[in-house]
């Protein structure tokens, strides 16, 4: 069967748990249709780089597919009739991808290395920069 990665996105006043059990009716329609869901991640709530919908913020999900073309077309057109969606996108891939998305090791990575600079400084953020620099403005140093 045809192999999918399909990413949406839900309105902003959803609630995390109502976007959760969008995620498994889509599963369910996926399952109806004689296909899999291997994977899925819910990445959150994220800015939108331009609005859509008159929504500046968006709930996103990621869905790995293994399904004839027929139940992602379904799943499709149940996304299209719902208000909660706002947009969506499938693509066909050769293979998928094995552990966390890129969103997922992005978010984790983040979570980490806020939690050095709590441990460095004893709080959260930190110096920016080299922490070896001298604290000489390099403007007027190059101006003379």
């Amino acid at each position: 069967m045809p192999l999918y990665e399909h990413v949406f996105l839900a309105r902003q006043d959803v609630t995390a748990q109502q976007v959760e059990e969008m995620i498994a009716q889509y599963k369910g329609v996926i399952e109806a249709g004689n296909g899999s869901v291997p994977k899925q991640e819910y990445w959150g709530v994220k800015s939108l780089t331009y609005r859509i919908r008159k929504n500046r913020k968006a709930h996103m999900a990621l869905l790995n597919i293994d399904a004839p073309a027929a139940a992602v077309q379904e799943m499709e057109r149940q996304m299209r009739i719902s208000e909660d969606v706002i947009r969506f996108m499938t693509v066909k891939v050769e293979a998928l991808e094995e552990g966390p998305s890129a969103m997922m090791q992005k978010r984790d990575r983040d979570e980490r290395r806020g939690d050095r600079r709590r441990d460095r400084d004893g709080e959260e953020g930190g110096n920016f920069g080299d922490d070896n620099a001298p604290a000489s403005d390099n403007a007027n140093e190059e101006s003379n």
